[in-house]
């Protein structure tokens, strides 16, 4: 897992991210892969809404906290790390949480409206 996190680490270094958004970023896609025990690529949609909703009710985490989680999922499944080039492949990971009161909207929902 670490060469995968030192991968995702190159690819923000690249684009220039801030170095806390490296870390923050970092620390919810590990605990994410370490909450399922599994490979990224091998994680569904419904593992992701798992994953945000127990961070909100076992984790007691305020709204933000949980959108930053949420943007560091999103970053891991928009890059190429995973192989989905194509925002529709995006989409079926997202899309679960637009639903009233999870309180997290995906940035895709304003493409798709377009």
């Amino acid at each position: 897992m670490d060469e995968f996190c030192e991968q995702v680490r190159h690819i923000m270094r690249a684009r220039y991210m801030s170095r806390h958004t490296e870390d923050s970023y970092v620390l919810y896609i590990r605990r994410f892969i370490q909450f399922h025990r599994k490979r990224p690529e091998e994680i569904g949609a419904a593992e992701i809404e798992a994953f945000l909703s127990d961070m909100a009710v076992r984790g007691n985490v305020a709204a933000a906290t949980q959108n930053v989680a949420f943007n560091a999922l999103l970053f891991l499944y928009r890059q190429d790390l995973l192989g989905h080039k194509d925002i529709r492949t995006t989409q079926i990971y997202t899309h679960v949480l637009n639903r009233p009161g999870l309180g997290v909207r995906s940035p895709l929902d304003a493409l798709a409206q377009s």
